[in-house]
């Protein structure tokens, strides 16, 4: 196991919600940039994962990919050195393995499958 776990993955209907979450050991998210990426099913091996988004320091906005705007929210919870992942109103598009990424440390957590049905 690595420093970042991510849970919370599952199967749902489209229209619904699941999130996500990206708990660390050994490092600390807390007041860093950190981010989701999500690799779809069937991609050739080699194919950059799909970025997301992007919690950023304290004072800095979150960023979010125009897929996903206005239905995900990252956040974080310094207490638990957490960052999750909301996403509301899933689309079959959005299933995928999400990915949580550290850019300080560079580390890659092990990813969570997200399948959501039509």
């Amino acid at each position: 196991q690595g420093p970042l776990v991510e849970s919370g993955g599952g199967l749902v209907q489209a229209g619904g919600s699941l999130r996500l979450s990206c708990a660390a050991s050994g490092t600390t998210l807390s007041f860093n940039r950190v981010a989701w990426y999500r690799q779809a099913p069937g991609q050739a091996p080699g194919k950059q994962r799909e970025w997301v988004a992007t919690i950023n320091s304290p004072g800095l906005p979150t960023n979010y990919a125009d897929s996903v705007k206005g239905r995900f929210t990252i956040s974080r919870d310094n207490a638990k050195n957490t960052v999750y992942l909301q996403m509301n109103n899933l689309k079959p598009e959005d299933t995928a393995v999400y990915y949580c990424y550290f850019p300080k440390d560079g580390v890659w957590g092990q990813g969570t499958q997200v399948t959501v049905s039509s």
